[in-house]
């Protein structure tokens, strides 16, 4: 769903709250399982430092996940997501329970998925996103394609897309800036 540059900008300005998927959004998609039958995933610092910002300016973060894994909730307690739901194949209920857990309206909320099951919330949302490599029936639907992949820096260039909509993305990169010239 393309979407002019004043409709993002709208939509853009409402969201307070990020959900994401895990794997194809936060990870590269590949579940790696060693001869111990031990998951490894792997996720990319540019999107956990784009959480942190995220959250460091007061607002809220959530993962709804298919598949269950202790490396999702490790990562999500390094980076304060809460609430984590995994092992939910569907998650238009999961949805529907943070929206009354957090009395939020569904168009403050930007949702990242990669694939067929992610559809349901991407199409109740304020802004649906999703990676470059998502699904083309993911794509189509989506209001914002990053050109980062899953698990390559797509959320974070989806936060970066947000917050300059929003007007505070040249003021905490300046903000950084400054925090690097003040002496020891």
């Amino acid at each position: 769903m393309t979407l002019t540059p004043d409709q993002l900008a709208e939509r853009c300005r409402r969201i307070e709250f990020l959900l994401l998927d895990v794997d194809g959004v936060l990870t590269d998609g590949v579940i790696a399982v060693d001869d111990n039958g031990v998951e490894t995933k792997h996720f990319h610092v540019k999107d956990g430092s784009a959480i942190a910002l995220w959250k460091r300016l007061g607002k809220r973060v959530a993962i709804i996940s298919g598949r269950r894994a202790k490396a999702v909730e490790v990562r999500a307690a390094e980076l304060g997501i809460s609430p984590v739901i995994q092992g939910v194949p569907e998650k238009s209920a999961p949805f529907k329970f943070l929206l009354r857990e957090w009395s939020i309206d569904p168009n403050c909320i930007a949702y990242m998925g990669d694939d067929l099951a992610d559809l349901p919330v991407l199409g109740s949302v304020g802004l649906s996103a999703c990676p470059s490599d998502a699904v083309i029936e993911v794509r189509e639907r989506a209001h914002l394609t990053t050109v980062a992949k899953g698990g390559y820096g797509a959320v974070r260039e989806l936060v970066e897309v947000i917050l300059k909509h929003q007007g505070v993305w040249d003021g905490e990169v300046n903000r950084l800036c400054g925090l690097a010239l003040v002496p020891d």
